[in-house]
């Protein structure tokens, strides 16, 4: 079993990783999650990690995170997100306590405790961790690995050159790939290529709260990538999560990958050396470049069925 941290920004697609942690007991032991500021503001990403976790009967413990970015800039996704961050689904309010009120401190404080090394998972900006590694540098030996969505070997979505998660804070994301830290990034090629075909979200309307609540967030979800014409959405912040559960159905690459801060044009951009000379002892990436999307799809389907079933059981 794999000890892990949850560091995202709910929205859409943090929820959809969050289910496929959530129903794997069996290889995850999750410690905990920390939120950030990305798709909204963390006021809201943190009162939408609540309600899910009311909604789905779950209980674990949410350190609120950071609020800007290590800058001080905050950059948020209402058109993809809506303004709630997580548009969609009506979910009761929540009265979960947060009892961490900074996030940085709590996965300090975790991770010292803990025997063995963590694995954190980053599905949005990368502030939380970049602070934890700036304050406290000698806490990357608690760290086993950072399994991140987050870059792109070649083209950008949020602008030409960068990724969203990325752009929006690219000191700490410089900060994390700096760090010796292994890491396994699933950016915008391994994301393309594990869509979620509009045909295919009518496979949640199925009997299930976990079911319904995957499909009333795809159905807002998928309104975005229709807008773009695309033929389906990204599942994006839950590849990394698949990985983890069965990296037999990723191809992947080693890259130098180093974080561009200041750009004009190309700031956020995570640079790949594509060179073939390149001296392969200095990558600091295993980069998912490929996936088997159908098994992809079906491994999110069989897991929230997996919570459907556990929480008809509860």
């Amino acid at each position: 079993m794999r000890k892990v941290i949850f560091d995202c920004d709910p929205g859409h697609d943090d929820i959809f990783a969050f289910c496929l942690i959530a129903s794997h007991k069996e290889a995850f032991d999750l410690l905990g999650c920390t939120t950030v500021a990305g798709n909204q503001t963390v006021d809201k990403v943190t009162d939408n990690l609540c309600r899910v976790m009311d909604y789905l009967q779950l209980d674990y413990p949410i350190a609120k995170g950071s609020s800007s970015s290590m800058s001080g800039n905050t950059y948020v996704q209402p058109q993809a997100h809506g303004e709630s961050g997580m548009d969609g689904p009506i979910l009761p309010s929540s009265n979960r306590r947060i009892e961490y009120l900074d996030a940085v401190a709590w996965m300090r404080e975790t991770l010292s405790q803990q025997s063995e090394p963590v694995t954190i998972i980053a599905t949005g900006p990368l502030t939380n961790v970049g602070r934890l590694l700036d304050e406290s540098p000698e806490i990357k030996d608690k760290i086993s690995q950072i399994s991140l969505m987050g870059g792109s070997v070649y083209s950008g979505n949020i602008t030409l050159s960068a990724e969203f998660n990325i752009y929006v804070d690219p000191i700490a994301a410089d900060k994390v790939f700096r760090s010796g830290i292994p890491i396994v990034m699933s950016g915008l090629e391994v994301c393309n290529e594990t869509m979620m075909m509009h045909d295919e979200i009518n496979l949640f309307n199925r009997e299930g709260a976990a079911s319904r609540l995957i499909f009333e967030l795809l159905e807002f979800y998928s309104q975005y990538a229709k807008k773009l014409n695309q033929p389906g959405s990204p599942l994006f912040d839950l590849v990394p999560v698949a990985h983890l559960l069965k990296p037999e159905l990723f191809g992947s690459k080693l890259y130098r990958i180093e974080i561009e801060t200041e750009g004009l044009i190309t700031k956020g951009k995570t640079v790949a050396d594509l060179r073939l000379w390149s001296d392969s002892s200095r990558c600091n990436a295993q980069v998912l470049m490929t996936a088997d999307r159908s098994a992809v799809i079906q491994l999110f389907l069989d897991s929230v069925a997996l919570l459907d079933r556990s929480l008809i059981g509860g």
